[in-house]
């Protein structure tokens, strides 16, 4: 009773103070909507004038008029603003895009599947950012992050520092479960069912495994490509995977067939006749007899043991039934750049791998499937790291004889050494090198040709894949630094020469022979007197 007599005798209060409410409501907003001029006073009309109808009228229509115009001019100033913000939006969003934050996912524990969507979500932007779909543009070579191979036995690394070898068993354990993780993994989306095929499929195991290739970006994530036999000969199975600083993620898995995938072998040359003997023992084992889908162009400088050079062709021709060589003759200075470049344009068939070579290099059949597994046009191209052998000289000195050119094939520490410096040897579709304008052909002589390429790749959109390789060896020559090469050519020249020699330890044991020699002479005689 006493609520319900408060509620009436309160009544009557609330209602005037509405009423109140609503008056100072409809007076600020006559205030505000009402045109504001320049201190302009609009004069009444006099009562008794005869023109009052007509003045109120005017005035009316006048007001209306300013009206109408402040509304304009506020829909202006609204849209003006939307614009505005939905272009600070769109900011918003591309920066988000750009540069996702780990902070951007929220990981609610209460809607597990909800968090679960946002850190897929986060994983695959970290793929997008990756080079697994497409490459990058980069500024230098020194940007590009090289690839590390491995088999199932042995790891090939690039950055050896002072205690890991060029090739070795992985003995730290992490690296070790990280690849045994990737290869399991891999095995197992091989076997799984695709749910097309009704045929019984093949059991891969890991010994099906051939090699792959391996790559860490700090920001981003590990990379892995892994190369499979396929179902017949010169079919394989390749598996991309990549670790986005979390689970290993499944990105690809294809079938590719190389079994009509010919490379055409270049190799600019000029004199060294017993170099391109040597050279063509090499390739008619590897290329010819194991390979067989393979050409090879001779871009030869000059005249001067030429016919030499030919002959070679023409026996190798004859004794293995061979007919896929192009001899190309050029009557002025050697430019590598220029050989390679005529021997690429030279090329009249469909589409082709160009291997670009030297005559001091040996390579096996496992590398050139590598060179076609690795390219792809418009999309990759393949610039492997060569082994370069030492002076066998110096290396084996203390032996009775130096082992044959085969047992000299070793990556080891103290044989030889990982020529990343070097750009010269790659593979890459006849397509993509003519579209990204070939050498440069104002560079002449030695050295130079191969980076301007190779920069012009990586500032293309193509993928560069650069990595260590076991089947691909520089073989050790003399090397000569004429004086007609500019000083810039000169030093790269001299500093090539000086790393082709022996390693830091042997080179160490050559500067401090006698010093090592008197040692051993004081060592006799204390001897003897004691």
């Amino acid at each position: 009773m006493m609520l319900r007599r408060g509620f009436i005798l309160f009544l009557p209060r609330l209602v005037g103070l509405l009423v109140v409410a609503c008056c100072s409501m409809s007076i600020v907003y006559m205030l505000a909507c009402t045109p504001k001029g320049d201190n302009q006073q609009f004069a009444l009309p006099r009562v008794h004038s005869s023109t009052v109808k007509e003045g109120y009228e005017a005035i009316l229509q006048e007001r209306e008029e300013e009206h109408r115009n402040y509304i304009i001019s506020l829909k202006k100033q609204i849209a003006q603003l939307k614009a505005e913000l939905q272009g600070r939006t769109e900011q918003l969003k591309n920066m988000q895009n750009q540069y996702p934050d780990s902070l951007d996912v929220q990981l609610d524990h209460s809607k597990p599947e909800k968090a679960q969507a946002n850190l897929l979500a986060f994983l695959r932007s970290q793929v997008d950012k990756a080079e697994v779909h497409s490459g990058v543009k980069l500024s230098t070579e020194y940007a590009a992050v090289p690839f590390e191979s491995f088999t199932l036995q042995k790891v090939y690394q690039l950055e050896t520092g002072l205690t890991r070898h060029p090739e070795e068993k992985p003995v730290r354990k992490d690296k070790r479960d990280e690849l045994i993780e990737v290869i399991e993994l891999a095995v197992g989306s091989l076997n799984k069912p695709d749910g097309v095929s009704k045929a019984k499929p093949r059991l891969y195991t890991a010994s099906d495994f051939i090699e792959g290739i391996y790559r860490t970006e700090k920001n981003k994530g590990t990379l892995y490509e892994l190369t499979f036999k396929g179902d017949a000969k010169h079919q394989f199975k390749k598996i991309v995977l990549f670790r986005p600083f979390g689970p290993v993620m499944k990105v690809k898995n294809e079938n590719v067939n190389m079994a009509d995938t010919l490379i055409n072998v270049i190799v600019p040359l000029a004199k060294r006749a017993s170099k391109f003997r040597q050279f063509m023992q090499n390739f008619r084992e590897m290329g010819i007899q194991q390979d067989g889908r393979i050409h090879l162009t001779v871009v030869y400088f000059g005249k001067e043991q030429m016919n030499e050079v030919k002959s070679i062709l023409e026996n190798t021709s004859k004794s293995a039934n061979f007919k896929n060589f192009t001899f190309i003759q050029l009557n002025e200075e050697f430019s590598r750049g220029k050989g390679l470049d005529v021997g690429a344009r030279f090329w009249k068939g469909n589409n082709v791998v160009l291997f670009f070579c030297d005559v001091d290099i040996y390579f096996t059949a496992e590398f050139l499937n590598s060179c076609r597994l690795n390219t792809q046009p418009g999309k990759k191209v393949f610039y492997p790291v060569l082994f370069s052998q030492y002076n066998p000289s110096i290396i084996y000195g203390h032996h009775d004889s130096i082992p044959s050119l085969e047992q000299q094939l070793i990556i080891k520490k103290e044989t030889g050494f990982w020529r990343d410096f070097g750009f010269g040897m790659t593979c890459q579709y006849r397509s993509d090198f003519l579209n990204i304008g070939g050498f440069d052909l104002d560079i002449k002589g030695w050295g130079g040709e191969d980076v301007h390429l190779y920069r012009k790749y990586l500032h293309s959109n193509l993928m560069v894949i650069r990595t260590p390789v076991r089947g691909l060896f520089h073989l050790w020559h003399e090397k000569q630094c004429l004086d007609e090469l500019t000083p810039e050519q000169y030093k790269m020249c001299m500093q090539s020469k000086a790393m082709n020699e022996a390693s830091h330890g042997q080179l160490g044991m050559l500067v401090f022979k006698q010093e090592i020699e008197t040692h051993l002479h004081r060592q006799k005689l204390s001897s003897k007197k004691t």
